[in-house]
Formats: C-alpha cells, structure tokens, sequence
C-alpha cells in the first residue's frame, strides 16, 4: 500500500515509516519486497518532511515584525 501524502498525519507517517524499518532490519526478506518497502520507506520520509518544513513555516508566522507572539491557528489537514 503506496501512501498517500494527504490523507497521513506526521504520525502515521512516521509509525508506517518506523514499521518498514524494523521488517528491513529483521532481514530476510527477498530482494524484490527490500525494494518495495525502500520505495514505500522513501515516501513516507517525503512525507514526513514536508510535514516539519510546514510546521516550520507556521511557527515562524506566529511571530509578527517586532518579535511580538501574535494567535495562530493550525490548519489540520483531512
């Protein structure tokens, strides 16, 4: 199952990203699955990124031009 970038919080991202890592690291699996995750892994690490970068960016906006804290909302995604 290929993840989907808007329907995934940061955290499923991260949780499907930490369980492709652990089937990886049991080894043992054939080169062509190894491969498979590797793709879905990249993804997800895509993901996850982008998420922190707009998290970032929406922190950085709560400070206004004198350095003041001004009220925010965060945009949850669906």
């Amino acid at each position: 199952m290929m993840p989907n970038d808007d329907s995934l919080s940061f955290e499923g991202a991260l949780k499907q990203l930490e369980e492709i890592v652990s089937k990886m690291e049991a080894g043992d699996i054939p080169l062509e699955k190894a491969m498979e995750y590797y793709a879905e892994g990249s993804k997800l690490s895509k993901i996850c990124h982008e998420k922190l970068v707009k998290a970032d960016k929406q922190l950085k906006e709560i400070m206004d031009e004198n350095g003041e804290l001004s009220l925010f909302s965060i945009q949850e995604e669906k």
